[in-house]
């Protein structure tokens, strides 16, 4: 198992994120300022949130100017669908490679639901990016990233790409499980949102859900999906 592990470790030390390019001005990874820009900015809407977060408080906070962070991102809309873009991206490279050597159909499945609505732990294979950190932002700030009136648009730019690639991919899974399900694509779409709002309300809105410290929303999602495919079989 620590071997395995290590060869995860190895994939993914190799791995660059990519992310649309349209989102952004200039890549914020093509210099260190910018990866200060991206690194700073999750701890500053992590600790203030997204509504009060702006590029002048992430310029006094990196000890830049505003028009610096302008100069990669044109507005903290755009930062917001990076960051977001950048998860499920890291997800998705996460997605692959715990699954591709599975070959049993349930164990792929249900590995495949815990990757997506698994507690994130830090990868030290970015050093600029804290994902604990950022996995509480998409908790808390992902729906803002589309829930805009120019979701459209920016979807025919391929703005939310990786975050539909992740949803594909589950779906693939669920039908290799089983092929007969009429609505794989629906029910990933569900897993994939559902863990977020899951675990937003363990931390916010206790009492109304059954996920708690020991209850966790894989759990659920797990018993969820394998009654649903079973019994649709």
């Amino acid at each position: 198992m620590h071997s395995k592990q290590l060869t995860m470790d190895k994939l993914l030390s190799n791995i660059k994120i990519e992310v649309p390019e349209g989102i952004y001005l200039k890549n914020p990874e093509s210099s260190e300022l910018g990866k200060k820009i991206v690194q700073n900015s999750i701890i500053l809407i992590d600790e203030i949130g997204f509504e009060s977060f702006n590029f002048k408080k992430l310029g006094l906070l990196i000890g830049s100017n505003e028009s610096s962070v302008y100069r990669y991102f044109e507005s903290k809309h755009k930062l917001l669908i990076y960051l977001s873009s950048w998860y499920w991206r890291w997800l998705e490279y996460q997605l692959v490679i715990e699954t591709f050597s599975i070959k049993d159909s349930k164990e792929k499945l249900e590995k495949a639901v815990e990757i997506v609505t698994r507690t994130t732990k830090e990868d030290q294979n970015f050093s600029h990016i804290n994902e604990i950190l950022l996995n509480k932002i998409i908790i808390n700030e992902n729906s803002k990233s589309y829930l805009t009136k120019s979701v459209d648009s920016e979807n025919k730019q391929g703005y939310f790409l990786p975050y539909k690639r992740v949803v594909r991919r589950l779906a693939d899974i669920i039908s290799e499980y089983n092929n007969k399900y009429e609505f794989p694509l629906s029910l990933a779409s569900s897993v994939t949102e559902g863990a977020l709002h899951q675990q937003f309300m363990t931390q916010h809105f206790t009492s109304i859900t059954n996920c708690n410290e020991s209850v966790t929303p894989t759990q659920f999602y797990s018993h969820l999906v394998i009654k649903t495919l079973t019994n649709d079989n």
